[in-house]
């Protein structure tokens, strides 16, 4: 075999850019540990002067600037905080928070369901993790104290009206003999 006809070699965890991500690249995580050497105040107003700009609720936050300025907000898709260890997880490391079509949860919640795929595009994640989320979430669900409490708790159904109150059902549709032709005819 001539080495010019061989595929190329791809190392383990090496990006097939376009193959496997569809042109997005990764996610990435900054552990904890390595927050602490980065300096976040550069040029940045104390906190105390954000704080009268940002929403409180989501009334506040409804008519704002979109895409939203708030990354630090629970429902921003621009990162992610994993309260456990401190660590952040930023979905989109090749843009920008200001260069996001969509960066709020709850902005696309109020447009209905959504499927697997474009919850996957929208969270720059593959709809097979989208389905592995929505089936934990479901299973954790489900043991809530709540949950086992509304599963006893059963809607009554008004009942069924007598026979003779339901409509009859259309006649079935006979078949005429078209005279002339001597065919069935509709």
């Amino acid at each position: 075999m001539d080495p010019k006809d061989r595929p190329p070699v791809i190392a383990a965890g090496q990006d097939r850019s376009g193959e496997r991500h569809q042109g997005k690249r990764r996610s990435r995580t900054i552990a904890a540990r390595r927050l602490g050497k980065v300096d976040f105040s550069d040029g940045m107003p104390y906190e105390a002067e954000l704080e009268e700009y940002r929403p409180a609720s989501r009334n506040d936050c409804v008519e704002g600037p979109r895409p939203c300025p708030w990354i630090s907000c629970k429902y921003h898709l621009y990162l992610d905080v994993n309260p456990r260890t401190g660590s952040i997880k930023l979905n989109f490391p090749d843009i920008e928070p200001w260069e996001m079509i969509h960066s709020c949860v709850l902005d696309i919640a109020d447009r209905g369901p959504v499927t697997l795929e474009d919850v996957g595009r929208i969270m720059n994640l593959t709809r097979e993790r989208i389905r592995q989320l929505e089936a934990s979430a479901s299973t954790k669900i489900r043991g809530t104290r709540l949950a086992q409490e509304y599963s006893n708790f059963v809607v009554e159904r008004p009942a069924k009206p007598p026979a003779a109150a339901r409509p009859a059902p259309p006649a079935p549709a006979r078949l005429v003999e078209d005279e002339e032709f001597g065919e069935e005819a509709d």
